[in-house]
């Protein structure tokens, strides 16, 4: 890859609010990964940070207290809402008790 190629491909990153999601993960999983490290688009579960449904299960009950957000097992739009930060902190930000 040549330098002008690499300098065209678009930079994944963190909002503020991303990052703050991330943050929170990072700590309730205690996670070997710095929060800055996890691009917004990367894929929460599989080949991505590769958490499993006890991962999400922790994610939804400090999500839960931080942000006033009920994350339910049984919601059929968990693949999308938990298929990356972005996705996770987008979800949060729309639904959380102001």
């Amino acid at each position: 890859m040549t330098t002008q190629e690499a300098k065209a491909l678009p930079v994944q990153v963190a909002d503020p609010f991303e990052l703050e999601v991330a943050q929170l993960i990072v700590r309730a999983l205690s996670l070997e990964v710095l929060p800055e490290e996890i691009l917004p688009e990367t894929p929460l579960f599989g080949d991505g940070l590769g958490l499993d449904s006890i991962d999400a299960l922790e994610m939804s009950l400090v999500i839960s207290k931080a942000y006033g957000v009920q994350l339910r097992s049984d919601d059929e739009r968990n693949h999308r809402i938990f298929s990356s930060l972005r996705s996770l902190a987008g979800h949060i930000a729309k639904h959380r008790a102001t």
